[in-house]
């Protein structure tokens, strides 16, 4: 379950959160229409369409959960990590988090406005603020904080079934299409559409992904206070339950947000969709963690649960390398293909692009022990130069 010191069953948990991701943002790259309701003039074959509705079922909405659930564990293992090197941990976070805040930002201006880095860093100050507070209650604000976020947007679907119906599909058309050039354009252009997508984003992020990926921060802490992950006596009963769970609970509220998704785009039923997905998603996230970790424990994966934690190891330099590799595609810095692509053609990118870092993982940390960014971020973390070889590890 452990090597060199690290828990695999979490890195390989982490670099399973990678593809969902991957299968996620790459829509975003590909495709000014995406999350507008709208489609391009030459729309979606069936197969197309089936993809984006499993995909809004599946993937939208839970697996930015499982990366933030992640997240907040690998704090406590932050913590155990300054409790053997003998070092004050607060000091150490506080520039961890400055140093991801910067590298976010950079990667939000540059290269990808729905960046969760920046998000990640500021959230992650509040976590450290309610470290001490007892467990139990950490999880009953989690419960809130995802309880409210519902409730909110379901008052929204409530106001606009109010409202009279608007058509503004020609104001959503008109900023797809000043979107499409400047993302193939050139960079000034890109990073200027960038800063305007992030004015654009941020009301969804306040009001939707901050508070959501707060309650996952505040869940996977007190998971990995209790080092429930670690040990499989520990976790191996739930999985089940969490299975179950998601079935009875998180699926069929992932497929009525695909329904309002796919077949009311922009109406209060979407909206209301979002709003259920957001009470639901929590439980498909569960079962996607106890279904993951019971392949992994089955010994039926062979080297494939290898591949995937050393993904997940070197999570940061990979998440960075998917926007890198997605804007070379589909942006004005590279082919400029963005528009081009099929649904299914765009996914079918997301699965070869993922295929490779898996490859590249593997062979990168048999030569080195932290991957290129987490090398850097680790140097601002510790406050010096950590080795590059791979003679040893950390859970940092």
């Amino acid at each position: 379950m452990r090597d060199r010191g690290r828990i695999t069953n979490i890195d390989a948990l982490r670099g399973f959160a990678l593809f969902g991701i991957l299968q996620v943002n790459i829509l975003a790259f590909s495709s000014v229409y995406y999350g507008t309701g709208l489609q391009a003039a030459d729309g979606w074959s069936s197969l197309d369409a089936v993809l984006a509705f499993a995909i809004s079922a599946v993937f939208e909405l839970k697996f930015y959960l499982l990366f933030s659930f992640l997240f907040g564990y690998s704090v406590t293992l932050q913590m155990q990590s300054a409790q053997k090197a003998d070092v004050a941990f607060l000091p150490r976070m506080l520039r961890r988090q400055a140093g991801l805040f910067l590298i976010g930002a950079i990667h939000a201006l540059v290269l990808f406005h729905g960046d969760i880095l920046t998000t990640y860093a500021v959230l992650g100050l509040l976590l450290l603020a309610v470290r001490e507070v007892r467990g139990g209650f950490k999880i009953r604000f989690a419960a809130t904080l995802v309880a409210v976020t519902a409730v909110l947007w379901f008052v929204f679907a409530l106001l606009q079934w109010s409202m009279p119906d608007q058509d503004d599909s020609a104001l959503v058309m008109d900023h797809a299409q000043t979107a499409l050039a400047a993302y193939r354009g050139t960079p000034p252009s890109i990073m200027g559409q960038h800063r305007e997508d992030i004015v654009s984003f941020l009301p969804m992020l306040l009001l939707l992904q901050a508070p959501c990926a707060l309650a996952m921060f505040l869940i996977g802490f007190v998971f990995g206070r209790r080092k429930l992950l670690e040990n499989r006596d520990l976790y191996r009963p739930y999985l089940g339950r969490m299975i179950g769970w998601g079935l009875a609970v998180g699926l069929p509220g992932g497929v009525a947000y695909a329904c309002a998704t796919q077949f009311a785009p922009g109406s209060s039923l979407e909206t209301a969709g979002l709003a259920l997905s957001i009470l639901t998603s929590p439980f498909l996230t569960g079962a996607i963690i106890a279904g993951v970790l019971t392949a992994l424990d089955s010994g039926r994966m062979g080297s494939w649960r290898d591949y995937l934690a050393s993904a997940g190891r070197m999570a940061l330099s990979n998440y960075l390398m998917q926007s890198v590799a997605c804007a070379l595609i589909f942006h004005g810095y590279g082919f400029g293909l963005i528009g081009q692509l099929s649904f299914a053609m765009t996914l079918a990118v997301a699965v070869v692009l993922f295929g490779v870092q898996l490859l590249l993982s593997r062979w990168w940390l048999r030569r080195f022990n932290y991957g290129p960014v987490e090398w850097l971020l680790r140097a601002v973390t510790i406050g010096h130069w950590p080795r590059w070889d791979s003679s040893g590890s950390s859970n940092l």
